[in-house]
């Protein structure tokens, strides 16, 4: 193999298959490897152009007749959480959140296989096993992270583990690649407390952004990520801002980062 070929990605296109997340319409996704010493390079570059990270995968939708699955990143520096977010901070404020090294744990299995059980027992994750867990969290050659959330305790100097979140750091911002808590503590919004978090860390870094996703506007499971303002969402002609009062607008060329 050459140098040339080793450096250069190979994009793949899959077959269609029933979208999980509107009914009655297929998915495609071309998606490339993220291998080699450029691979942490390659994830940023893709991100910035709509890709998310699964293990050692970079993929992103191509669907045939459907552009619904838009990618949002959240601005962090001009973030300022509203009534309903204050409260989601105030009901955690004794949860506590420390970024560690990518290494799997029989702890976190275990609030994993819960939560899959209790929200996802019909997804295409509703099978893994320990081991495939391990492989999520360790087949990565890029800057991951894991954040561990426990709930500090007078009694318990470590603290009950009730989310984890499986997090890239790239060049301009943090990118959730997956997030999941103890279901049994729902009333916490505890999916809406990491992602608050990974504004504050992504501040506090110098980054500007934090990386959700794909926004699905009248998905249940998706559209929910509309809600952090002010954020900006790719668009064919690039990164598009929406602001708190949902009015949206172009950023100019000098905001556009790292536009593919």
């Amino acid at each position: 193999m050459t140098q040339h070929s080793r450096d250069t990605p190979q994009f793949y296109l899959t077959a269609p298959s029933p979208c999980p997340y509107l009914p009655d319409r297929s998915e495609r996704k071309v998606f490339t490897h993220l291998v080699g010493e450029k691979a942490g390079d390659l994830n940023d570059l893709l991100t910035h152009g709509g890709f998310r990270r699964s293990q050692s995968i970079a993929y992103r939708p191509a669907c045939d007749q459907c552009r619904a699955c838009v990618s949002v990143r959240v601005i962090a520096d001009e973030f300022r959480p509203s009534r309903g977010f204050r409260r989601v901070l105030a009901r955690n404020a004794d949860v506590a959140g420390t970024m560690r090294a990518a290494v799997p744990t029989s702890e976190q299995y275990s609030i994993f296989r819960a939560y899959l059980d209790r929200r996802h027992r019909h997804g295409g994750m509703a099978d893994m096993t320990v081991l495939d867990y391990a492989m999520m969290v360790e087949d990565s050659h890029v800057e991951t992270r894991i954040i561990e959330y426990r709930r500090r305790s007078p009694l318990d100097e470590r603290g009950d583990l009730v989310g984890v979140a499986l997090t890239d750091v790239l060049s301009d911002g943090l990118s959730m690649v997956y997030s999941f808590f103890e279901p049994s503590e729902r009333n916490r919004s505890l999916g809406t407390f990491m992602i608050l978090d990974h504004v504050s860390r992504a501040r506090q870094l110098g980054l500007p952004y934090v990386y959700l996703g794909y926004w699905i506007e009248g998905s249940r499971k998706m559209g929910y990520k509309g809600r952090f303002l002010p954020q900006q969402r790719l668009a064919p002609t690039g990164w598009l801002r929406v602001d708190a009062n949902g009015e949206s607008q172009h950023e100019p060329p000098d905001q556009i980062r790292n536009r593919p």
